[in-house]
């Protein structure tokens, strides 16, 4: 799989990308990583990606052309499919662990990063699909590529190293249902007076798979219950989840 960024800060990815399960899956051949300078597509002494908006404004927008240049000659690499491309921008599609596994079935995928004030509305007929990450403001798009790229890369199969790490986890779509994670604990079996479940030191599997997915429910419910009516569950389960949800509203 090849992940690339395009950004006028291509060395922000460097530190992150080299690190941990990112590193690793790139030194083990499973994904590689390019982060691409902007200002290369540019004609100018100054090299310059923005202007003043039309109509006035503050801030200044980054331009169309280096944009639409740099898109067509990375999308049209030899030997090489063309990338799936995906802007960030407030007006994208909410970000979800289902867009994550979506996008890790890609063989290429080009984050175009914006700056400054945003980015020339008419470069978002080059996108292929947008993404918000979240109801906030960021300066750039860096670190918002960077969350996705982690979210995508974990997916791949071996980048974890245990194939069931990315199975059962929040929000997983998986085993995980669509829930919360269950609760993990670790030794200490007592910490300041706060033990562990009992259940989870019988050494019963079976008694431990229930509870983790009675507790995984019970999380959902308690923190995200707008999860309960898309996530994977038995008649039984659901039942119980709404009535555990009436409940925690009455204050019972």
């Amino acid at each position: 799989m090849i992940i690339e960024a395009l950004s006028v800060f291509p060395e922000v990815f460097e530190g992150y990308m080299s690190a941990s399960i990112m590193g690793r899956a790139q030194r083990a051949g499973l994904v590689e990583f390019r982060s691409h300078d902007l200002r290369d597509w540019t004609h100018d002494r100054h090299r310059t990606v923005d202007d003043e908006p039309y109509g006035g404004g503050a801030g200044m927008l980054m331009k169309v052309p280096p944009i639409a240049e740099a898109v067509a000659a990375l999308s049209s690499t030899p030997g090489e499919p063309s990338p799936h491309v995906v802007f960030f921008t407030p007006s994208g599609a909410p970000f979800t662990q289902r867009a994550a596994e979506r996008l890790a079935a890609c063989d290429r995928i080009l984050f175009v990063c914006g700056r400054y004030e945003g980015i020339d509305e008419r470069a978002y007929a080059l996108a292929d699909e947008r993404i918000s990450i979240g109801d906030f403001v960021l300066t750039g798009g860096e670190l918002a590529a960077l969350v996705v790229t982690d979210a995508v890369v974990r997916l791949i199969p071996g980048a974890l190293g245990d194939e069931m790490s990315n199975r059962d986890e929040s929000f997983s779509t998986e085993e995980g249902g669509g829930l919360l994670e269950y609760a993990q604990y670790t030794r200490p079996a007592e910490f300041e007076g706060a033990g562990v479940p009992e259940v989870l030191l019988s050494g019963d599997h079976a008694r431990v798979a229930a509870w983790r997915r009675r507790d995984a429910i019970e999380r959902t419910c308690r923190w995200r219950p707008d999860l309960i009516e898309t996530a994977a569950l038995t008649a039984e389960e659901r039942a119980w989840a709404r009535e555990y949800i009436e409940s925690s509203e009455k204050g019972v």
